[in-house]
């Protein structure tokens, strides 16, 4: 019976390997061959290997548009460590409290944070609203538009990992002279690490990821982001597949690289919070 189970458990991972290598890692490899090509080889769309790799298309891609992808990164960079800073500073304190505290409020507060899971940011008046306070097309109008949006998801993060810290260790905090300012900020967040990592790794990739909001609420050629810089290369390489490659690994390498090193701290900080003890 062990064995049987055992040999279950191995055809399971050799069918999830075999499905991760054919979803992911062949078009990946097929992007990075093909980025490597003069630009009637790369159209050719083949996983072949380049006949002589061509490293200069990375270096057009980054010159395009008088360095145009440089801005993006910058831009791409400055609002995602600018919303994930607003979220781990506002969501780990409404986490406490929404845990802690069982009273008509917190209730109040929870019921809209899961509305706010379900209502799409499209119904709001967002531009109306960003321009009556005249923070329409700036960077700190973008941030709180982001921080908006991924609030409900982070507040329920924190607040499922608060679980699992026991009450009494805010008790003897408070037998022993602390605020409530000082116990959060020197017992409770340290102990939520774990939340935070993941909490840092999936909203940094979302909000560097994402292509809608910069659209609608950062216009303009200086307020570009890496998304919008694909979109237009889309249309000025759309018949040299070599520049587009390129340019679609210059941008998903940085985020790739923080989600393979963090990888374990996400599963680690999700599954943390459903489980008490």
């Amino acid at each position: 019976m062990k064995r049987k189970r055992q040999i279950k458990y191995l055809l399971g991972d050799i069918i999830g390997l075999t499905v991760c290598f054919f979803v992911f890692i062949i078009p990946f490899l097929f992007m990075v061959v093909n980025s490597l090509k003069e630009r009637r080889e790369a159209n050719r769309l083949s996983l072949s290997l380049p006949e002589v790799p061509i490293w200069e298309n990375f270096v057009e891609v980054l010159q395009t548009n008088d360095y145009q992808i440089l801005t993006a990164f910058k831009n791409s960079f400055i609002l995602t460590i600018g919303s994930v800073l607003c979220l781990v500073v506002c969501c780990s304190m409404a986490g406490y409290v929404i845990q802690r505290r069982r009273d008509r409020t917190t209730k109040i507060a929870n019921n809209m944070i899961m509305v706010g899971l379900m209502i799409p940011a499209a119904v709001l008046p967002t531009i109306w609203v960003l321009q009556g306070i005249h923070l329409y097309k700036t960077m700190p109008g973008m941030i709180l538009v982001e921080t908006a949006l991924h609030i409900p998801f982070t507040i329920m993060l924190y607040r499922g990992f608060m679980s699992t810290i026991p009450v009494e260790l805010e008790e003897a905090a408070f037998i022993d002279g602390c605020t409530p300012v000082q116990m959060f900020r020197t017992i409770i967040f340290p102990l939520l690490k774990p939340v935070t990592s993941t909490v840092i790794i999936l909203d940094a990739v979302t909000i560097f990821n994402d292509f809608t909001n910069p659209l609608y609420f950062f216009p303009g050629a200086e307020n570009v982001t890496v998304q919008l810089t694909l979109y237009n290369f889309m249309g000025q390489f759309s018949s040299a597949y070599n520049m587009l490659f390129a340019d679609v690994l210059i941008i998903t390498i940085p985020m790739l690289i923080i989600f393979l090193i963090f990888n374990n701290k996400i599963v680690d900080g999700m599954v943390a919070g459903s489980v008490k003890g």
